[in-house]
């Protein structure tokens, strides 16, 4: 590829295009309850294959500079399909099969192929960091889009070959174009870097470099995971339940039981995974021109307000369209947000390693937020669900305050209680 970065972009889209079919899930769940499986069972599928997704991330990014981009993207894809024909033996409707493949095999293949595009294009694009980042990952949100229709309305997957056959056509595809993908991962020759560009040196904007034992010590990783906990697990919940609860809160209105569902699966597949992909490009945008810390704040204050008043608007059409947009928006802005922070709090060359123990807030939040959400669910209380999210956000909204750049000497020092408090107070908060 030479020192030309721009087929990058082309090859981190179409990888993540396939990764985002996690966020698909929705459009599987009316069909599987009406098998039989509860709404439990669903977001307990969905919890599980974020929190591989997650916890494999960890091991992606520790193996990233030995194995290399390349590997590990092909790794991923192949994982990830196999994941996904698992899934759909047995018409795709047996519980475990489908918490097996898409759950735990799906869902490693996903943290797998995930880091990969981010510090690839973190590198050959240090001087627009949240920009490149939410191009990088905003195929993640537009993807969920694609896959959700083609099983529904556009592509008539689910009714014409069943659930089972759509999984496995699924499987193929994301391994085939994976691969594509990943041969544009490459990292830029040692030493390259942009024209007219030069690397900054002052701590929080990328240029003090931490070793992953060195970050945990640190308060300001504590703080960034709590505000990514909080903002993703949220988003995380309604993706889980942007069908279905909005089918009931419709019906209540007097809306037909068929067109509910028409206009619910509109809102996830159009409005909020449109909005989703949008959002990632837009925030990247937004967090370098506004700063990462003020970027946090806004975001997570605004998704907690949405959250709150979501029960309200989701028994109207138009406010669901809005509703679902919004809240997309900015859930897809944390994944362009918060790889950016890191970078600027702990390195740019340490991102492939960093970012993956930052993530795991991201597969805490799914465990907790979507079943909370199932649950609330089988109770007949989808509203609650959303309420105790909303109030979440805007407590996490504290975390995103607190911040500011962090030293290495504070990473020297083992991380507690007063230490934390200590190197709050210390300084101007950024």
């Amino acid at each position: 590829m030479g020192t030309t970065r721009w087929p990058v972009i082309a090859g981190a889209i179409l990888i993540q295009l396939c990764l985002g079919a996690l966020y698909a899930w929705s459009v599987f769940t009316p069909g599987l309850t009406e098998a039989g499986w509860s709404n439990l069972q669903t977001q307990v599928v969905f919890a599980v294959g974020l929190a591989m997704f997650a916890l494999v991330m960890v091991f992606a990014g520790k193996r990233l500079p030995t194995w290399g981009p390349r590997r590990l993207a092909v790794l991923g894809g192949l994982v990830l399909g196999a994941g996904y024909v698992v899934a759909g033996f047995d018409g795709g409707t047996n519980f475990w099969l489908v918490l097996v493949g898409i759950g735990l095999i799906g869902g490693a293949g996903t943290g797998l192929g995930y880091v990969v595009p981010i510090a690839v294009g973190m590198r050959w694009f240090p001087d627009h960091k949240g920009l490149i980042t939410g191009v990088a990952v905003a195929g993640f949100g537009f993807g969920a889009m694609g896959w959700v229709k083609l099983a529904g309305a556009w592509g008539n997957l689910i009714e014409t070959v069943g659930i089972g056959s759509t999984f496995m056509i699924y499987g193929g595809a994301f391994a085939v174009l994976v691969l594509a993908g990943a041969i544009f991962m490459t990292m830029p020759p040692v030493g390259w870097l942009p024209e007219g560009f030069t690397p900054p040196e002052t701590a929080g904007s990328g240029g003090e470099e931490y070793t992953s034992v060195e970050m945990l010590r640190t308060p300001q990783f504590h703080l960034i995971s709590v505000a990514f906990f909080v903002t993703a697990g949220a988003g995380l919940m309604a993706i889980g339940l942007m069908k279905l609860y909005p089918i009931q809160a419709l019906t209540a209105n007097g809306i037909d039981a068929v067109e509910a569902s028409a206009i619910a699966g509109t809102a996830m597949a159009v409005f909020f995974s449109l909005a989703n992909g949008v959002g990632r490009i837009a925030w990247g945008e937004l967090s370098d021109l506004l700063g990462r810390r003020r970027s946090v704040i806004v975001n997570t204050a605004s998704q907690g307000v949405l959250f709150l008043l979501f029960t309200q608007m989701a028994g109207t059409t138009e406010l669901l369209y809005l509703a679902a947009a919004l809240i997309g928006f900015n859930y897809g802005g944390a994944f362009a947000i918060f790889p950016s922070i890191t970078a600027d709090a702990f390195g740019n060359e340490s991102v492939g390693a960093n970012y993956p123990w930052v993530f795991l807030a991201y597969g805490a939040g799914g465990i907790v937020f979507p079943i909370l959400g199932g649950w609330l669910g089988d109770l007949g209380n989808f509203p609650l669900a959303f309420t105790i999210c909303g109030v979440a956000c805007l407590a996490g909204t504290s975390a995103g305050w607190a911040l500011r750049a962090p030293h290495h000497d504070e990473a020297e020092k083992p991380f507690g209680v007063h230490g934390f408090v200590r190197q709050l107070r210390l300084g101007r908060p950024r």
